[in-house]
């Protein structure tokens, strides 16, 4: 392993995605040490969820854990986050008494851009559980500083995709929030799906104060949904395919001048893999696969129409 270096490298602060604080990340880079990687595993597994796991320790330092899935893989990391770094902690360092640093990596990036790391940080820790778990970017050079040495940034050549199946189409559609299950989200408190409340009963001053408080909340999800809803009729007329609409949408969305939060906004609505998803045709009654955490902010919001996503088995009937 090379040396730690002397210095760490300068933090760097985007505007719309800051970072850890100038804080956090101080405490974050004194845990900096020259680390082995002695756990280099490509396919490593918790419960369904697999993953690349590069572990780098040393005596009498805590361990980091850095884990890099593909964007297509599922269970993906950022939902099985707990269950994860929980897995790591009890099978390579379950003598140590806090988890692993955990920092993951997923591939490939939005936009065409380069992956980003993601810093994730545990609010509560019992004995080899944890909780609340909150992302934010570090750079690679911060990750390298960390570790005290080079760091693999790509799945490995031990990647071993799952056998192809017969799997349905997708297609997206729209559709009114009200057709929607009442969404029960977790981990955020200003959530409040489970309550039963609507943007109907909340005040102008409620939603005011839900500005802001996560990522969800940030953002105008009206001009998002306008610029789904218009997406979709286009690409519909140009008969592009569901596994296009990412790039498709994204492309509108920079054309038309679109934040880098509602780029994301909208790249989420419509990359399958997180797309908001009901479980079942039954929407109202059957919950949610992905989706309920936007689907709250938007009824926060009063949206009234968004995207979601239908998997579609070749003997269904044509809507």
């Amino acid at each position: 392993m090379n040396d730690v270096p002397q210095d760490p490298p300068p933090a760097r602060h985007d505007a719309a995605d800051p970072g850890p604080s100038e804080e956090a990340l101080a405490d974050l880079l004194c845990l900096a040490a020259s680390r082995e990687r002695t756990v280099d595993d490509h396919m490593f597994r918790a419960g369904r969820t697999s993953f690349r796991l590069q572990l780098f320790t040393a005596p009498g330092q805590r361990a980091v854990a850095v884990v890099t899935q593909d964007l297509d893989e599922a269970p993906s990391l950022t939902n099985t986050a707990e269950l994860c770094a929980e897995a790591v902690w009890q099978q390579h360092c379950p003598e140590q008494e806090l988890p692993p640093v955990w920092i993951e990596r997923q591939l490939p990036g939005a936009f065409g851009e380069e992956p980003e790391f993601q810093l994730v940080t545990f609010g509560e820790t019992e004995p080899h559980q944890v909780h609340d778990p909150h992302w934010d970017t570090i750079s690679r050079d911060h990750v390298v500083h960390l570790v005290g040495g080079p760091v693999a940034e790509d799945r490995g050549e031990g990647y071993l995709p799952p056998e192809p199946e017969a799997e349905p189409e997708p297609r997206f559609e729209t559709i009114e929030l009200g057709r929607l299950a009442q969404p029960r989200p977790f981990r955020e408190e200003c959530m409040s799906g489970g309550s039963g409340a609507t943007s109907r009963a909340r005040s102008w001053t409620d939603r005011l104060l839900r500005r802001r408080c996560c990522w969800y909340h940030s953002g105008d999800w009206h001009r998002v949904n306008d610029m789904a809803l218009t997406a979709l009729s286009r690409a519909r007329d140009e008969d592009v395919k569901a596994d296009d609409m990412r790039r498709y949408a994204d492309a509108y969305a920079a054309g038309v001048g679109a934040s880098k939060w509602e780029r994301a906004a909208l790249y989420s609505l419509y990359c399958p893999p997180v797309a908001i998803q009901p479980s079942g045709d039954d929407y109202i009654s059957n919950g949610f696969i992905n989706g309920q955490h936007r689907v709250q902010a938007m009824r926060d919001a009063g949206v009234g129409r968004t995207v979601v996503l239908r998997l579609v088995w070749p003997d269904h009937p044509a809507d």
